[in-house]
């Protein structure tokens, strides 16, 4: 489950409790002759030198590569905010994850974290995409200018932020976005054996996600696909949609949700 609502700055020895691949100092035994090891913790000191500190860290549950595994790291400026005129600030993110058994390199993907309601959302678009760095070649310069072109996009989040706010949808809008929604999270195999209450996916639960607006139905229907907070009707069962524990289905599933959130946006 993707954490990004913590604020406060953890130090090393809470993200190895948490992350233990993350201070891996050497590959892992099969990786190529080419695989340059550069350690999660390298970055970690770099962004610390450009203003971004460790504010949650996890590890995939592995039985081969332990120790190697996929790791995600989050990181937080605390002097980079984006205010917005109703109270609903949000905080961006950047989400780092890698691993040290050659299948990955350093990928960098923009997040938000809203304070209204304490909920994290993973931005990912052809305006955002997702930045990677080599290990073979890494330098400190590269990484600068990775995280500086990240916050030099940042008015474009601002600018779809303001959009979802500005578009309306009417009641089968809504249900559209809602069924379409569920094949981030279900395939259109599982979605013809099971009965969802859409009005129920759709109600907010609290006041400030009330409204028809897609910035409003985006974040209630994240925030229940995510934490796993509605039903299903499997047969004559009714069973509680699980929270999403793995970081990299949660990645996933958010940033599939957020472009299909584009799709709503008028051209």
């Amino acid at each position: 489950m993707l954490d990004i609502r913590n604020t406060e700055f953890i130090d090393k020895k809470e993200i190895k409790n948490r992350a233990k691949s993350i201070f891996t100092e050497k590959g892992a035994p099969n990786v190529s002759d080419k695989y340059a090891h550069i350690s999660t913790e390298k970055i970690i000191d770099d962004m610390a030198i450009l203003g971004w500190g460790v504010v949650d860290a996890k590890e995939v549950k592995a039985r081969k590569s332990v120790g190697f595994q996929k790791h995600l790291v989050v990181f937080r400026n605390n002097e980079i905010q984006i205010t917005s005129e109703d109270g609903d600030n949000v905080f961006p993110q950047i989400l780092l994850t890698n691993s040290h058994d050659g299948k990955n390199a350093f990928t960098f993907t923009a997040g938000l974290f809203r304070m209204v309601c304490e909920n994290g959302l993973v931005v990912s678009s052809k305006e955002f995409e997702n930045m990677k760095l080599r290990h073979y070649g890494y330098t400190f310069e590269e990484l600068q200018e990775t995280i500086k072109s990240m916050v030099e996009k940042l008015p474009l989040t601002v600018e779809s932020l303001n959009k979802f706010r500005s578009v309306e949808l009417g009641q089968e809008q809504m249900l559209d976005f809602a069924k379409k929604a569920l094949l981030t999270r279900f395939d259109e195999k599982e979605l013809e054996n099971i009965k969802i209450d859409f009005n129920d996916l759709l109600t907010p639960t609290r006041p400030e996600d009330k409204g028809s607006d897609l910035w409003s139905i985006y974040n209630v229907v994240q925030e229940k696909l995510t934490h796993g907070m509605f039903n299903y009707g499997y047969g004559t069962k009714v069973r509680k949609a699980r929270k999403i524990k793995n970081f990299s289905k949660d990645l996933e599933l958010n940033e599939k949700l957020y472009g299909l959130a584009l799709e709503y946006v008028p051209a």
